[in-house]
Parts: C-alpha cells; structure tokens; sequence
C-alpha cells in the first residue's frame, strides 16, 4: 500500500500542469490560526527548515508539498544526468576548466540524500533548502505581491529524501481576524474562502493545528474543519507548543480527547522555539528533545505523541484514504476523459484545406437547418417549439383560430344591411334580395381574412429566421468557430428569405382576391342556403291578410312617439270608445269594414333606431296634399299609411333575416377555404422553396476560393478552448493511465 502515495503524487504533478481542479485528490490540508506552529510541524515532517519565517502572515500562498521517500539504492526518482545546481553562486572567479569539469562529472541526484523540485522551475534541483526557501519567497511575492496580500494559486514543492515517509500536504495561510499594514480590509474573508476550498475537497484529511497554550474550545481551526467535516470522520487534531503551557497544568485531558474528541486523533508535538531558530538548533536535535519532554511530562502517551509518530499517523491515514477514493477516482478519471474527448471533437481540428472545410460546413448547415423544419434532427428541442413543428402550430393554432374568432358579421349592423338592400333597388320598393347588396355586403366580409392570411406569413417568415440559431449543436459550435463565417451564412439565409417574401405576401393576396373576383352562389355548399330564398319570400305573401291582427284589432288613440311618430293632418281623433269611424280602403281587394286606428309602430330592429316612420316635414307634406289633396278623411288615410310602413318594414327586415343568413353561409365556405390555401401557398412559396434552395444559394455565395480564407478566421476564445481541452484531455489520459497500473495487491 506504500506505492499509492507515490501514485497520488504523479497525479497531482499530471494535474499541475494543466492548472485544473476537476481531481479531487486526496492530500492532507494543514489548517491553523497565524503563529499556531503549522510551519514548525511542517519542518518537523521533512526534517529541515525551509519555510519563510517572519512576523505577521508569511504563507501567503498554498504550498503544496509531496514527501518522496527515495532510499539511495531506488533508480525511479534518481538520475546520473547532469543538473547544473545555480544556488551555488559565491564563486568570485570563472574558470572555464573548472566549468567545463563539473559540467561532465557531475553526478546528478544519484548519490544525494536529499534535494528539492519546484513545478515552475521544471527539473532544476535544489540541494540547498535555504535557497528553497528564498524560491518560496520570490515566488510568492511575484503572484502575490509585496503588500502582505494573498494568492489562491497554489506552489507546488517536491521534497525527494531517505528520511522522510511519503505524504502530500498543503499548508494554507494562517487564519487571521484583523488586518495589518497594508493588507487587504477584506483579508479574512479571503483567506477563510481559501481554507473552505481546499477543505471542502471530500477527499482530503484536514490536519487541524492547534497551540496548547490557547483554550482548545476557541480554535478556529477545528471550528473549520466541523464545518465541512460534521461527523469528523477526514479531521485530525494536531496540539503544538506542549512546553509553553502555564505552570501547574498539563494537556493530558486535551491529548485523550476528554475536552473535544476528534474521531481520527489528536497528537501533541512540541516545536522549535524562537530563540531554537536563532540559535540554529537542528531539527534533529529538537526531535530528541521532544521525546525526552514526552516521556518526562507524558509518559503513558509518550509512544502516541511526538512528530514521528505523526509522520506515521499521516502516512497511515493518507495510504488507507487513498484506498478507498481510489476506486471512485478511477471513474472520475474515464468519465473525464469521455466528456473533455466529446469537448474536443466540438471544437474540431485545425483547418487544413479551407476550401473543403467551408463546403463541408456549408452542407452541414444546410442539411441541419432542413432537418429542423422537417423534425429529424438529432437533438431535437425540449423545452420550446421550433422548426417544423412551430410552423405547424402557426398554420393550425395561430392561423386558425384567428380566422375562427372573425365572426361572419362583425362590423356590419343590421341598418347597413337594409341600407345596403334599399340603395341596390334604387326608386324602385325591394320587392326581392337583391344580388349587388349581398355582393356588396359578403366581399366587406371576406377582405378581412386578408390581414390575417399576411400575418401568418409574416410568423412563418420569423420562425425560419430563428431556425438559424437552432439547427444543432454540432452545426452551432462551427458558428461559434468561424464568426466571419457564421455571420456570412445568416445574411444569406436573411436574404433568401426576404426575397421570397414579396412572392408569397402576393399569392395570399390573390387567394383573396380570387374570392373577392367571383361570388360562386353555385357552390355546392352554398346552393342548399341560396335555394331557400324563394321559399322564404313566399312566405312573405301573406305576410298581411284579412286575417291579420293587425287588421282586426281596435287600438287606443296613439300617442307620437318620440322614435316614430305618427303621420296626422293636426285634427283629434275620434275617443277610443267610439267606433263609428269613416271606412279603410280596401287592401289586397277585400273591404275591410272595421275602422283602423292609429296604433304605436313595433320597434323590430332595437339596435337601430328606426327612421321609416317619422313627422313629415312641412315641404313633404305639402306635396302629399298636392298630390292627394285635403280630404275630411285624413285620420283613415294615416293609418292606412301607418300600416303600408309597418307592412314595408316587416318585409325588409325579413330580407334583412335572409341576407345575413346567405352571407354567414358563403363567409364559411370563403373561411374553409382561405384557411386551407393560406397554409399551401406559405409552404410551397416560401418552405420548400428555402429548402429546395438554400444549399446552392450559400455555395453560390460563399463558396469562393478568394473568401474561404477570410471566412474560416478562428476566433480567438475557440482556439485557447481548444487547446486547454486537448492538454485537459492529455492529462486525464496520463492519469487514466497512472491509476491502471496499480494492481490489487498495492491496495493491502
């Protein structure tokens, strides 16, 4: 199981080089308050000083650091190849056999006991741990900057000896609460991000710092680290400064996890003093010296404290981490590669022959965009209508519907249709329906479904229009590729569409106007409704006959109504009750020898005042005494006239009853049809037309050898996508590769 620690550590240097986060791979985060020894317990593991010391925040950037424990008898992690060690540099002199001696001599890394790499500087080695360290510090003041801010860009820091055990850990920057000098005002929130990020990892072990001399119920790192980790099961506590504890107390309670139990441990260690830096004490020295203050303070727990035994705890609890991550990282990985390949493939391969590229992009675009209208495409849209299948709901829901709402009599009254009846029979009483009003009166009628029938072509114009923006994904990351390009192929389309436009507004148009040419009163469906009409005027006949109510009742003295008035020469009727009255004329040859009084005139058209019976005017009157004369008889002579107007305006509005009836029914026949053609037109002039069309327009227009050149000019976002997704890919593939080479028995 000591191999797959090694195996994490080529997977991180495999992730480093591409800058990605996607691996979630399992290390060890070291957590902790400023001053609270991290950097101490750190040196303690590696068994030299190498971390930036200082006042304040000195971590200002994560260090990721790999332990590789490489026995002097391993060839995997050491080379006999010459590397030119540049710490080195306190030469006053150059000499150029001296130079040229240690070029080839030299032996490398074979016969070193220890020596460090940093990602950046690629295979320089470092022998020197303090130019280790002044690499830290140049590299973190160069991302960082020197104003005490912080990095989230991580060091990546690979320590190879033959002491320490194999380990990955990331010592983060020191929790802080206030700012200092000129660091940011926002630095806690900052570095509190930073901590989350790297302990939210569900693979990570969190190595939660602590000073003893500080009351374990206020650390801020195992408030952190219950934070992420509830249950505790990833968090192990380290207690640092056991040796600065007040006089007359002890952390045995803290150490046995009587005070805050932590599932996975808490290990006390005992670090270099200030004054031990100072001083120079090695880090060897300080290790006796723990384990002598262990077993002098602590002996019980001697054998479960100290740095060694946290070397071994960590190696322990990382092996076994790994081991049960790894087979779910070994999915992660495959997955990865599938998703960054499919990634890849979108984004397409360089551009050889550009003149092949732009016909092949042009004929995919084209069998894209007729795929949608006819709905088989690949990926078909779920979440609106598109394409075909909004055409179609133009035509049969928008289109349709607008007509059925159009009521065959809207915007025509009942008195334009009487007036319409009467101006058609000129001076002469409408004795018949006149042919000219119900013409008159049904193509009024029928011009309004020519709004409509445009409107639906003009949704249609629309919808194809907006084809363009979903005719695939394949096609639509060519697009995002070649905007020159995809900007070309839409003014083509726009322009293709525009010019049938004119074509098909002018065949709806004549579909209207076709109907409006030719009122066919022969039509099948409307021959049934015309072949009432000489039914209905006979009934008319005897609309008014001896028998008629009219003729039989005895009415009351009228009085003029302020709608209709009633026609008298200025002389008092007779009294109601009095029923000796001069004789009626005769009507239709039959005497009539009841008397006929005036009697208010039925309202039969409430919606339009009626203006058939009215005062006449002095001139109008005039001429009825001209041409009847004065006659002693002049009551009887007005309601006589009184009941030829009410005969009149029965009649009419008998007429009226029978023209709307036929312009309902021939509106419905012209509405079948126009909701049927509309629909054919749209598709033959302007649908099948663009399909039929569209490919040969964009190879007519696009497909020169002088603009393929300018037209497939990547874009510049697609050209870096493209490259981070084949490194991305390359780098999951290696990874891909690293995990299939553990076998089964690493793993126990």
């Amino acid at each position: 199981m000591e191999a797959l620690i090694p195996v994490i550590n080529k997977l991180q240097d495999v992730f480093n080089t591409v800058g990605a986060d996607a691996i979630q791979l399992p290390q060890i985060i070291v957590l902790g308050t400023q001053s609270s020894g991290k950097s101490s317990v750190i040196e303690s593991l590696v068994g030299r000083s190498f971390l930036p010391r200082g006042p304040g925040i000195v971590t200002r950037r994560p260090l990721v650091l790999q332990l590789v424990y490489s026995p002097k008898d391993s060839k995997e992690h050491r080379s006999a190849e010459e590397v030119l060690r540049h710490q080195n540099t306190e030469a006053t002199t150059w000499n150029p056999i001296t130079q040229l001696s240690h070029s080839i001599f030299s032996k490398g890394t074979i016969n070193l006991e220890e020596w460090g790499k940093f990602l950046h500087t690629k295979d320089k080695v470092y022998t020197d741990f303090e130019a280790i360290r002044q690499e830290i510090e140049r590299e973190t003041d160069r991302m960082a900057g020197s104003n005490k801010g912080i990095c989230p860009e991580p060091i990546s820091l690979k320590i190879y000896s033959t002491t320490v055990v194999n380990l990955t850990l990331v010592d983060l920057p020191g929790i802080t609460k206030i700012p200092i000098g000129d660091q940011p005002e926002d630095i806690e929130n900052q570095i509190r991000n930073l901590i989350i990020k790297y302990i939210s990892n569900p693979n990570s072990i969190i190595l939660a710092v602590t000073a003893a001399n500080t009351d374990m119920a206020t650390s801020e790192a195992i408030k952190m680290a219950k934070e992420v980790d509830t249950d505790g099961r990833r968090t192990l506590a380290v207690v640092t400064k056991l040796d600065l504890m007040d006089a007359g107390t002890d952390a045995i309670d803290i150490l046995c996890g009587r005070v805050i139990p932590v599932k996975l441990g808490i290990i006390g260690v005992v670090n270099r003093s200030q004054q031990d830096i100072i001083d120079k004490k090695t880090i060897s020295d300080a290790l006796k010296d723990e384990a002598t203050y262990l077993q002098r303070k602590y002996p019980t727990i001697a054998t479960r404290n100290g740095t060694p035994y946290l070397a071994k705890t960590l190696n322990r609890l990382l092996m076994h981490h790994i081991r049960d991550c790894l087979p779910e990282l070994k999915v992660r990985v495959n997955v990865m590669i599938s998703q960054f390949q499919s990634l890849l493939n979108s984004y397409g391969d360089d551009v050889s022959d550009k003149s092949q590229t732009l016909l092949q992009i042009i004929t995919k675009f084209a069998s894209a965009y007729c795929s949608t209208i006819e709905g088989t495409a690949r990926n078909i849209e779920t979440t609106e209508l598109c394409g075909g299948a909004r055409i179609c709901y133009i035509f049969h829901e928008t289109f349709g519907r607008t007509l059925d709402s159009i009521h065959p009599l809207v915007g025509l009254t009942r008195m334009d249709i009487l007036t319409a009846i009467r101006n058609a029979t000129g001076p002469r009483p409408a004795l018949f329906v006149p042919e000219v009003s119900f013409e008159l009166l049904v193509k009024r009628q029928i011009r309004r479904l020519e709004d409509p029938s445009l409107r639906c072509v003009e949704l249609v114009h629309e919808e194809m229009q907006r084809i363009v923006q979903h005719c695939g994904t394949e096609v639509q990351q060519e697009m995002l590729r070649f905007p020159r390009l995809h900007q070309r192929i839409v003014d083509v389309v726009t322009q293709l569409l525009r010019t049938r436009l004119p074509a098909t507004n002018s065949m709806v148009e004549n579909l209207v106007a076709i109907e409006l040419a030719y009122i066919n009163t022969k039509h099948p469906d409307f021959h049934r409704e015309a072949a009432l009409v000489s039914g209905l005027l006979k009934s008319t006949d005897g609309l008014i006959d001896e028998n008629s109510p009219i003729f039989r009742q005895k009415t009351p003295r009228a009085t003029p109504s302020p709608h209709v008035a009633a026609i008298t020469d200025g002389h008092e009727n007779k009294s109601p009750n009095n029923s000796d009255s001069p004789a009626t004329p005769q009507m239709n040859g039959t005497p009539e020898n009841k008397v006929l009084t005036p009697q208010k005139p039925v309202n039969l058209l409430p919606e339009v005042p009626s203006q058939t019976s009215r005062k006449l005017s002095d001139r109008e009157q005039h001429d009825c005494d001209v041409i009847g004369g004065r006659s002693e008889n002049t009551t009887v002579l007005n309601a006589y006239s009184k009941t030829n107007d009410v005969i009149t305006m029965m009649h009419l509005n008998q007429m009226g009853d029978l023209v709307e009836r036929l312009i309902k029914s021939y509106f419905y026949i012209v509405r079948k049809s126009i909701q049927d053609s509309v629909p054919k037109a749209v598709m033959h002039f302007l649908v099948n037309y663009v399909k039929d069309n569209l490919q040969s327009e964009l190879v007519t227009h696009l497909y020169k050898s002088d603009q393929a050149e300018s037209l497939l000019n990547e874009s510049e976002h697609i050209a870096q996508r493209r490259k981070e997704a084949a490194d991305m890919l390359k780098a999951l593939q290696r990874a891909g590769q690293i995990i299939s080479e553990i076998r089964e028995t690493h793993m126990w």
